[in-house]
This record gives structure tokens, sequence and C-alpha cells, in this order.
């Protein structure tokens, strides 16, 4: 296992609905790229989806991030599902790897599980019993740590993916 440090001590966390886990993310910017990822699959034409510019998030449809030749005209009705990085799963990427950099490699090793999958990286793999206690040791060791599965889920690009539900 790779170890990492904490990259912050303010974390978001929530029910990763799609692997069925805890997952983490930095609370500093978060909500800021949830705003991003809901503004991209927002946009209603190619051309629109194209010029969005982020801070936060990569844009899978972003001239420097994608070939637009290989794409619909500017002007063609734009449906994030469509996109090549969207329906392989890679963008937005996991959620539930967040936690492999964000969390003490302690806490990793005795609340999750490493999980390999082929195309999409690695995910720290939490289970929801293990909440309290994982939560209640954050604390203790100084993170302010705070509820919103709405927001874990947006971040995991579950607020657009046809698989929600």
């Amino acid at each position: 296992m790779t170890t990492h440090p904490p990259t912050t001590r303010r974390l978001v966390y929530g029910h990763a609905q799609l692997h069925d886990c805890l997952a983490f993310a930095n609370a500093d910017t978060a909500a800021q790229e949830a705003e991003e990822i809901k503004a991209i699959a927002a946009a209603r034409t190619w051309g629109q989806a194209r010029t969005l510019r982020t801070t936060h998030v990569s844009n899978p449809v972003h001239p420097e991030d994608y070939d637009p030749d290989e794409d619909p005209a500017d002007d063609e009705p734009f449906d994030i599902n469509e996109v090549g990085s969207v329906m392989q799963g890679d963008w937005p990427p996991m959620v539930a790897g967040r936690a492999l950099t964000l969390l003490p490699e302690d806490l990793q090793t005795r609340f999750g599980k490493q999980q390999f999958t082929a195309l999409n990286g690695d995910l720290l793999e939490i289970p929801l019993s293990s909440e309290a206690e994982l939560v209640d040791e954050l604390r203790q060791r100084g993170y302010e740590v705070r509820r919103d599965d709405e927001l874990i889920n947006v971040l995991d690009g579950r607020s657009f993916s046809p698989l929600a539900g």
C-alpha cells in the first residue's frame, strides 16, 4: 500500500452508492468540485461543454483533454453519458479512491480493504458498519469530519449516471 500524507484535516464523507461503502473527500474543495461536475453534466451542447473552465476537476470534453474532432459539432446536443470516459467509468474519478490519499495509512488498513479495478484504479472499500468508530478516530486525531451523502455521490457522478437509482 502506498503511503501518502493526509492532504487536509477537513473531510466530508458519505455512503458512496456505486461501491456501497464509505468515501471521503477534501471538505475545502468538495462543494466546488461537485458544482463543476454538475455544470459539465448540464451542458446543452457540445460547444458549451467544451468551453466550461474548471478549477477542481478535469473537463472530459475540454479541447486540452479530449480531441474535439472525434466528437459532434459545437452546436450538437450534448449528453454527458455519451462521453467515452463517462461511459467507461473513468470520469469523474471514483470517489472511493480518495481515501487512499486522505486517510492516515493505519486507519486505511484498520477500517478498509484496498480493491483494485482493472480499468478505474484503486479504491478503499470501507464498510458502512465502520462509520462511527472511524469518524470517532478521525475526530480524536484532530480532523473535522461531516457527513454529506448527496455531495459524495455527486463527486462520484451519480447525479447524472443512468446507473443511479
